[in-house]
């Protein structure tokens, strides 16, 4: 659970003509990732053109889809087999055909919507000239010496716009209102046509455009658009029909081209890895759990009876950086996953964080915002948005759960600090014990992470690095020595002596190394050894410290309260439990979004980064693409 599942590399011989379904027998399997071919001698890629056929039927079958609907559930027969090259473009070429009689039903569509929409803003402009009764053919004549204008312009200035055309010899006829605009029309000399469209420009006048359809008797363009809707009916329905026939017609066999195309998708995907061969022969490389290789050659020997060869050793020390991670999670700490992810994935062989980051993010949580009531809310608003948050409702609810018992050890119930008895301290009362506490908490943590450094060092094949660098095994030592010091002279223990020696070691292993690792002439080298020697010593320090943060929120939280509790209490009874109500709301949100910031930046800059490299690659199964696979 906290290391990644040892993998097997594979390289599978078969013949070319059976690739397809050693794909799909993969595939099926469920636990087989994919990867470049490693062997040199096979050096044509049999399964370039089988993917290019996948993929063009795909799409066109993906489209076929959006058009027909969908065909019903996808259930695959066990013993189906997957489509050779030639089945596929075979296929490929009748969806082809298929596209091409559904596009020409589609296009008409597309037109006869179109047409609608059009007719949807000749409804609109005619409606306003309606109003008129007027033929729009006579009066927009654009060879007549009467110039006329047809728009709206605000009600306010609708008197002095008339006023002032009446001076040019211009009429001003209102035939609708909405809202504030007005709408009207102005006719008068055409000779004075510019200066009437000035002043109209600075009454904020907006043309209202006829379009050619409606420059008529509104009543014949009423009749015309009628006659115009009357016949798109038609031809919509006609082309419904020839749609439902194509869907009668074409799909049965959509629903089989799904199928098959579901069959040709792992030597498909499997293709992009890299799919070698050579002649009569082909090869699937990948990778695949130690624990499930005596399952695979019996399910190989099932379906090809000896007709194959299997290849199969340890990752080299030279692809470890390519191998991908695999990790099992129980269901309790996979909410837990996406956090961690959001940094990166875990190296092959590197320790995962996925459990001390559950736990340590959870204390830090309810460390800070302790507090059986404003815990009890989170907690019951995680359950009641469990079906829209999906699984992080799990984490928001263990996060309340986790503050609530927090909230007992403080003895804090939505602010109240006199309701119970603290079980262990109350950080208003006792704020020194509880910065002491968080600084060990702190120190522990990076004890933590130092030794998991180590391991993932040594593990990865870097023995002098975990052994004598900073975030190794000599690092450690020189914190160990440094805390026992700082401890010592602080009058809690009495190890300075030893404590200086041990932190002195430490330095200088550390010092050495930087100064054997260091490839410069000797001023650099010793600039170089001396300012990262002194970056670790203030690192550690600074790193310390920053759990701090956590005392300093535990009593931030406190204070809010308190200040809350002073302004209700110069109210009146109604404002007084509205202000708490509204300041609790307050804390929950504002205080808990924070919290929940913090403690995610201690776990990443505090913690990840001393030990968790997160660029390592995903194991991603070959599978069927209606399935998921179970790892």
């Amino acid at each position: 659970m906290l290391r990644a599942d040892p993998l097997l590399r594979i390289e599978l011989l078969m013949l070319a003509s059976e690739a397809q379904d050693a794909a799909l027998m993969l595939a099926r399997f469920g636990v087989f990732n994919p990867a470049p071919c490693a062997l040199e001698a096979l050096e044509e890629s049999p399964a370039v053109a089988y993917r290019e056929a996948w993929l063009e039927a795909q799409a066109r079958l993906s489209k076929l889809l959006e058009q027909c609907g969908d065909t019903g559930p996808l259930n695959i027969p066990a013993d189906a087999e997957a489509p050779a090259l030639a089945d596929l473009e075979e296929l490929n070429a009748w969806l082809k055909e298929v596209w091409t009689a559904c596009l020409a039903c589609h296009e008409s569509e597309v037109q006869i919507a179109e047409a609608r929409s059009h007719l949807d803003a000749l409804e609109v402009t005619l409606a306003r000239l309606e109003r008129l009764n007027v033929d729009l053919a006579h009066l927009l004549h654009p060879d007549s010496l009467l110039a006329v204008n047809i728009g709206s312009l605000p009600v306010e200035g609708l008197k002095r716009v008339t006023e002032a055309l009446a001076m040019t010899g211009h009429l001003v006829s209102r035939f609708d209102q909405v809202g504030e605009q007005v709408f009207a029309v102005i006719a008068g000399p055409r000779a004075r046509q510019d200066e009437v469209r000035g002043l109209l420009a600075q009454a904020g006048w907006r043309e209202l455009p006829v379009p050619d359809e409606l420059r008529t008797h509104p009543q014949a363009a009423r009749s015309w658009m009628e006659q115009e809707r009357t016949r798109l009916n038609t031809q919509s329905g006609a082309a419904c029909q020839i749609m439902d026939g194509l869907r009668d017609r074409f799909g049965p066999r959509l629903h089989e081209a799904r199928l098959r195309l579901a069959l040709a998708h792992p030597l498909a995907e499997a293709a992009l890895a890299g799919v070698r061969g050579r002649g009569g022969l082909a090869a699937l490389s990948g990778w695949v759990p130690k624990r499930q290789m005596d399952g695979l050659r019996t399910t190989l020997n099932g379906h090809f009876h000896g007709r194959y060869w299997l290849d199969v050793r340890e990752p080299s020390a030279g692809e470890v950086a390519d191998v991908p991670s695999l990790v099992r999670y129980p269901g309790w700490l996979a909410p837990f996953v996406p956090l961690v992810k959001s940094y990166g994935i875990p190296r092959y062989g590197e320790f995962d964080p996925a459990l001390p980051f559950a736990f340590t993010y959870l204390l830090l949580f309810g460390a800070m915002f302790g507090d059986i009531g404003h815990g009890a809310v989170i907690l019951l608003l995680s359950a009641a948005l469990t079906r829209r948050l999906g699984r992080m409702a799990w984490v928001g609810f263990a996060a309340g759960a986790v503050s609530m018992l927090f909230g007992l050890l403080y003895g804090s119930v939505f602010g109240y600090e006199d309701i119970i008895e603290p079980v262990w301290l109350s950080p208003l009362h006792d704020p020194i014990r509880v910065l002491i506490i968080a600084v060990g908490f702190g120190v522990g943590f990076i004890v933590f992470t130092l030794l998991v450094n180590t391991l993932n060092k040594w593990a990865s094949g870097r023995i002098g690095e975990a052994l004598f660098d900073s975030t190794g095994l000599a690092g450690l030592a020189f914190y160990l020595g440094a805390v026992g010091l700082l401890a010592s002279l602080a009058g809690v223990v009495d190890l300075a002596q030893p404590a200086g020696m041990l932190a002195a070691l430490g330095m200088v292993v550390v010092a050495a190394f930087k100064w054997f690792e260091a490839k410069a002439g000797l001023g650099e080298r010793i600039l170089v050894t001396l300012i990262e020697s002194l970056e670790t010593a203030i690192n550690l320090f600074s790193n310390t410290l920053s759990f701090m943060r956590v005392a300093a929120f535990s009593l931030n939280h406190v204070a809010l309260a308190l200040a809350i509790f002073t302004l209700a209490n110069g109210l009146g009874t109604a404002g007084h439990w509205f202000t708490i109500v509204l300041g609790n709301i307050v804390i929950i949100v504002l205080e808990g979004g924070i919290v929940a910031i913090q403690a995610l930046r201690l776990m990443y800059y505090e913690g990840f980064s001393r030990f968790f490299s997160g660029d390592g690659t995903e194991f991603v199964p070959l599978r069927l693409s209606s399935q998921q696979a179970k790892v």
